[in-house]
């Protein structure tokens, strides 16, 4: 059988990357954002092209894996979750491309505001269609840094087989430094830390491109340069004195607590300004990580090509677009490395599953919404709800699905 890869939603191209690593051949990818399909198609040949999935007369190229991380900032934990997006509907849209071109495979990813949003209407956007399909699916939240990144990425991933049952990538190393990670293993390889990821970089260039191409940052003056002084690893602009807040800060940190925002939208205290810490994997890589983030030893924000190699992606790749579209396309992609452990372990599925005898039967094979021991209210509700809606396509209590290094975090 033929590895081929249909990225939907494919933005800079971190997943297609990995699965391009991995032995897979593109056949499509798509993207409506025009910085994406120029950084796609320089990249990694002129595959992406601006198509409207939720016309359902568009016709898609058969494929062997369908992946895709449908735009996440309707449910992003990062911002006001919206009812009502109108990019919430984009799960459906590729639930529906699943069920109307049967690839094999298919892999899924978001993040982990996905698994709450709408009291978990998305993630039954994304079951029901696929399982009444016949697809036999796992659904897990899991941590990047888990896979070898030098990262705390937080992910919803959906991988499911037409046929025969996938299995779920095995954590390759161990981390620390955020909630759960410890759980997923405690006995691999340590995660790579942010000074391992980027310590070998140069002093930046003062303006762009950069030497790789964004590896550049005006010196810090004034209040900022103060702030930078004030901060050591790990501290966030919450330890600082107010005289040294942002304004920015002040009014987010006072509206949270004052508008009536609800508990569920407001995300926890802003953080403002973070120093990362040299020895453990950095934080999430967002769009606004260059106003965020401190590098761990000098008094300068990262770079984008540091925010690009804490994502993974090789020093060569480039990125189109301004600045601005640089850093969210950065920060939204999947990050190439785990990508590619997503997609080796699904190619040695297929391989071994070549052949086998199509089933009908859909099969829910683990659910596991969590990385800690506890779950918000809304998350429980949700919990219980997919057991209970699913549970004649054989979902098993979470329980039972951990392995011995996971059930000894438990104890």
């Amino acid at each position: 059988m033929d590895l081929t890869v249909l990225d939907l939603f494919c933005g800079a191209g971190g997943l297609s990357l990995g699965f391009k690593w991995a032995g897979f051949d593109a056949v499509l990818a798509v993207d409506n954002f025009a910085p994406a399909l120029n950084t796609y198609n320089a990249n990694l040949g002129q595959h992406a092209q601006s198509i409207d999935l939720s016309d359902s007369n568009v016709r898609l190229p058969s494929t062997c894996v369908l992946t895709g991380g449908p735009p996440c900032q309707g449910f992003s934990s990062a911002g006001a979750r919206r009812n009502g997006d109108s990019r919430n509907s984009l799960v459906s849209s590729f639930a529906m491309a699943i069920v109307r071109l049967r690839p094999t495979a298919f892999v899924f990813e978001n993040v982990e505001g996905f698994l709450t949003a709408e009291n978990g209407a998305r993630v039954f956007d994304l079951l029901t269609p696929v399982l009444s399909a016949g697809y036999r699916v796992h659904l897990r939240k899991v941590n990047a840094a888990n896979y070898g990144v030098p990262q705390h990425r937080k992910r919803v991933i959906a991988i499911g087989g037409l046929g025969f049952d996938p299995t779920f990538p095995s954590p390759t190393h161990t981390a620390f430094g955020a909630p759960g990670a410890l759980l997923a293993s405690k006995h691999l390889p340590l995660a790579p830390t942010v000074l391992e990821a980027i310590g070998d970089f140069s002093c930046p260039d003062p303006d762009p491109p950069g030497i790789p191409q964004g590896h550049f940052c005006r010196p810090l003056e004034g209040l900022d340069l103060e702030r930078a002084l004030a901060l050591s690893p790990g501290m966030t602009m919450r330890d600082l004195p107010d005289s040294l807040h942002h304004e920015s800060y002040r009014r987010r940190a006072f509206r949270r607590v004052m508008d009536g925002t609800p508990t569920e939208r407001r995300g926890g205290a802003p953080a403002g300004v973070r120093r990362l810490k040299p020895d453990e994997p950095s934080k999430a890589i967002t769009g606004g990580a260059r106003s965020e983030f401190l590098h761990p030893v000098q008094n300068r924000p990262l770079t984008l090509r540091e925010c690009a190699r804490l994502q993974t992606f090789p020093d060569e790749f480039e990125f189109f677009g301004t600045q601005s579209e640089q850093g969210q396309l950065i920060g939204n992609a999947v990050p190439p490395m785990f990508g590619f452990a997503i997609a080796t372990n699904l190619a040695a599925d297929i391989r071994r599953n070549e052949g086998s005898k199509e089933t009908s039967r859909g099969a829910l094979l683990s659910f596991e919404p969590t990385l800690s021991e506890g779950y918000s209210p809304v998350l429980r509700n949700v919990t219980d709800e997919v057991l209970e809606k699913y549970k004649r396509f054989g979902v098993q209590p979470m329980l039972t699905l951990w392995g011995e290094d996971r059930a000894e975090g438990m104890e």
